[in-house]
């Protein structure tokens, strides 16, 4: 189940720090993390969420996703080349995949993705990215193009959110506009704030 904004965080350190202000659904994107860390981090998580009433999407780690118990596996384009999805499907998980142009959005489609994202939306500096940022309307292009959730990724602060609604998103995935704010909690909360808003209209 899919929300209209969720916290990609990279560690379970963040979902401890955030989720029980009542995330509902949250990304768990681990980089660099030894393979005891993963199992570790991926379990401490689910065990948190399902405390919570939170939806976890585990990052590229399919089979430890698969090993203990997710619902959800994201993966990027590398990521889903390697994977085997006919044992990620025969598992249950739900599977989400990063596109940043037609041919991967075709990729994507070819596996039945049950949603897809698109970024960066705007210029991001958390990382470098090889694409130019993609902007409001190719948003537009890609949600005239599929039938499953779109989620926006990418330079996406609470103060753009209106406007990436109104282009053709389904949910923000926000990454930078919480890890470096000085008060990831207040900035969460009015995360979840406009979420409310806008289901209350």
């Amino acid at each position: 189940m899919l929300h209209s904004f969720y916290p990609v965080l990279p560690d379970i350190g963040w979902l401890e720090r955030l989720v029980p202000l009542g995330i509902k659904l949250v990304q768990l994107r681990l980089k660099d993390a030894s393979a005891e860390e993963v199992v570790r981090q991926i379990g401490e998580s689910l065990a948190l969420c399902r405390a919570q009433k939170c939806q976890l999407i585990v990052n590229d780690y399919w089979r430890q996703a698969i090993a203990l118990g997710a619902d959800y596996v994201h993966l990027g384009q590398e990521d889903l080349a390697a994977a085997d999805v006919s044992t990620i499907r025969a598992a249950g998980l739900k599977i989400g995949i990063s596109t940043h142009d037609e041919n991967e959005l075709a990729t994507a489609l070819a596996v039945d993705a049950d949603y897809v994202a698109l970024g960066p939306i705007y210029e991001t500096k958390l990382k470098a990215m090889p694409w130019r940022p993609q902007g409001l309307a190719r948003l537009g292009q890609w949600k005239a193009a599929i039938s499953c959730p779109l989620i926006a990724i990418g330079g996406i602060t609470l103060e753009r959110a209106d406007a990436v609604y109104a282009a053709g998103a389904d949910s923000i995935a926000v990454v930078t506009d919480l890890v470096t704010d000085p008060n990831p909690e207040d900035r969460t909360r009015r995360w979840l704030s406009l979420h409310e808003m806008d289901t209350a209209q």
